[in-house]
């Protein structure tokens, strides 16, 4: 793994005095309703922490004074619900460099129906997505949604990955050979990214695949799939920045996702370290920094 490491470091831009606000990365978050306000604050201040400069989080009205209290450092916009919504945020897509939609985002109609207004438009733009939690729900019921679009990638769980193999393939997922499985995917949905999440995290753009087992724990609290998904958020920014060049021969979204996953393991090891079994996400975002360092900064 040690080489595919290096591939990370080669993506990460060089902290200067010269660079100005945004020039890191603007990440938007889609998602955030009444009853799941700490997902999108998770994938928000990861993205920020990661080394993002800016982040937004685009919510249901409810949602949103919430997440405000949570940190002042985010950017809340209460839209997601309102009729206009996909026109509210289509305003701010010019300004974003990734968007990552699912996280807290709920089964609702209305808001499902929103989303996809807003895929399509960031799809129209070329704009790269991340796509998490109910992100994928609707993903599943509508794969043509995200058919094709090389600048997307999926982070299923067991779970989510399982429904999403049915919808798209048919059938269940070969539990023997989970390599193929995820290659197989990525093919049947044309060549898109798709993380599996699990055991050991399977990456793969249809042509080839990354495995991560980075050494995490045994803890598996809520948040760590949103803290993954906003750290990822930035890391394609970069990673596309960055370029073929840069990442020896391998997609810059498989290198960019093989990063998320290592740093999202390593901070689960290190607040697991501190904190046993009382560990949560909140643990493990106060070790970004240190656990971005060790991997990354050597």
């Amino acid at each position: 793994m040690e080489n595919t490491f290096q591939l990370v470091r080669n993506i990460i831009p060089p902290l200067s005095a010269k660079k100005f606000k945004g020039q890191d990365g603007r990440i938007g978050i889609v998602g955030g309703c009444q009853e799941y306000t700490g997902a999108p604050y998770f994938a928000a201040i990861s993205a920020l922490k990661v080394g993002a400069d800016l982040s937004h989080v685009f919510c249901a009205r409810e949602a949103a004074p919430v997440i405000k209290s949570y940190s002042p450092e985010l950017i809340v916009h209460p839209v997601l619900d309102s009729p206009d919504a996909v026109h509210e945020v289509e305003k701010w897509l010019p300004r974003l460099h990734v968007l990552v939609i699912g996280p807290g985002l709920g089964r609702d109609d209305t808001l499902l129906e929103n989303v996809k207004g807003i895929l399509e438009a960031s799809k129209a733009r070329g704009i790269p997505i991340v796509v998490d939690a109910d992100g994928l729900w609707l993903v599943t019921q509508q794969p043509a949604l995200i058919q094709g679009y090389k600048n997307a990638v999926l982070t299923p769980n067991h779970m989510e990955f399982g429904r999403l193999h049915k919808a798209v393939l048919g059938g269940p997922v070969d539990s023997a050979d989970q390599r193929a499985t995820v290659l197989s995917l990525s093919q049947a949905l044309g060549n898109v990214t798709v993380v599996r999440k699990g055991e050991h995290d399977m990456i793969s753009d249809g042509q080839q695949v990354l495995v991560c087992s980075h050494k995490g724990s045994n803890r598996r609290c809520g948040g760590q799939g949103d803290l993954l998904s906003g750290s990822l958020g930035v890391l394609v920014h970069w990673a596309l920045l960055a370029g073929p060049e840069k990442t020896n021969g391998f997609s810059p979204l498989m290198v960019a996702a093989f990063g998320a996953c290592s740093l999202t393991r390593q901070c689960n090891q290190q607040a697991f370290q501190k904190h046993s079994r009382a560990t949560t996400t909140t643990d493990m975002i106060a070790e970004v920094g240190a656990a971005f360092s060790k991997l990354f900064e050597p």
